[in-house]
């Protein structure tokens, strides 16, 4: 009998793809478009709130809030994350290549004015030295090199753990392979690989970013794996909370509740049991 993570990631993965084909916005892939775009975005400095992105993405329109401006980049780059996002989705019977990850970024910068005036490309590795806090990033004339091995290391293993996860995303942003969207590539990879790999997709969200860096830069830079792994789960038990009633029949999520709550009771009545004093 499957477990009820086992019926929601089977669910999940079916009603993204139909909902994405049939364009249905109002569901879990609506959900899960925004809230990925938004968070991956903001943590990268967009300036775009949750309703605009919302807006963008149901309507194709945009609107000021409180006469803020809105930077033309931000637009590009949250329009170019829809894309990306629905190239994962119809790619995820495939193995993750090289090949995949550079049409992640096309589809992410294609059409960004900036980076075009900036000569970065698009779609192809950098070409240019790029620097990270205190992190030595890959140079341009070895990122081909340090991305193959990387993946082959990566896809010598048939059932990757959450910390296998962790491990790869610590050491692609230590690459840095592009000369911009690093971070949203990367992590695009982690929701891709977390769903392809049947678990719950793990999105960073931009409220916890304080939370991320410092954990990615622990795993980057002595090797602790651990925190990153761990603050990858609470994402992931995050989204199956908040979305777990949007995939699953009611009655079903209602029945683990209440299968939860009573082995909790047992639980807890053994261990008055245990503790009560031994009356003679």
């Amino acid at each position: 009998m499957l477990t009820i993570k086992e019926q929601y990631i089977t669910e999940l993965k079916k009603q993204l793809l139909y909902e994405m084909k049939t364009e249905k916005r109002s569901g879990i892939y609506g959900l899960t478009q925004r809230t990925m775009a938004y968070n991956s975005n903001r943590i990268e400095g967009s300036t775009l709130t949750e309703h605009q992105t919302a807006s963008m993405f149901e309507t194709g329109t945009i609107s000021s809030e409180e006469d803020m401006f809105v930077r033309t980049k931000d637009i590009e780059e949250m329009t170019g994350h829809f894309r990306m996002f629905n190239q994962t989705l119809q790619t995820l019977d495939q193995p993750l290549s090289i090949d995949i990850i550079k049409q992640m970024h096309y589809n992410l910068k294609v059409g960004v004015f900036e980076d075009m005036a900036n000569g970065y490309p698009c779609g192809e590795f950098k070409n240019r030295t790029n620097y990270v806090s205190n992190i030595t990033t890959t140079p341009p004339e070895n990122v081909l090199r340090d991305m193959t091995a990387l993946l082959n290391t990566y896809l010598q293993i048939k059932e990757p753990s959450i910390k296998d996860l962790a491990e790869f995303h610590a050491k692609y942003e230590n690459i840095h392979p592009f000369q911009d969207g690093n971070g949203r590539t990367g992590r695009m990879i982690l929701f891709r690989e977390s769903l392809r790999h049947n678990m719950v997709p793990i999105i960073i969200r931009n409220e916890n970013k304080p939370i991320y860096t410092n954990c990615l830069n622990q795993a980057q830079t002595n090797g602790n794996i651990r925190n990153l792994a761990e603050y990858f789960e609470q994402e992931q038990d995050r989204f199956f909370e908040e979305t777990k009633t949007t995939v699953l029949p009611y009655d079903i999520v209602k029945h683990d509740e209440q299968r939860k709550e009573a082995g909790n009771l047992t639980e807890r009545l053994d261990t008055t049991k245990s503790t009560e004093p031994d009356i003679k």
